[in-house]
């Protein structure tokens, strides 16, 4: 099976199992996953919050901290 048969007969099974009736909230929830997929894809996995240490970003050891 491949192409455009294939998905007819996969439309027909789905009919099937969950009649004309439930299609469209099966569709909407497809819908909603495949956007929450695409949405979570795009994000940053994560956000660096550590403090970087003084000397390390190229300006010495100047900065915010006090002199002793």
């Amino acid at each position: 099976m491949g192409g455009i048969t294939g998905l007819l007969i996969l439309i027909i099974i789905v009919l099937i199992f969950t009649g004309a009736n439930k299609l469209p909230k099966l569709g909407e929830g497809l819908g909603r996953t495949v956007r929450n997929f695409k949405r979570s894809l795009s994000e940053p996995d994560e956000v660096d919050i550590t403090p970087r240490e003084p000397g390390k970003d190229g300006k010495g050891d100047k900065g915010d901290q006090p002199k002793n």
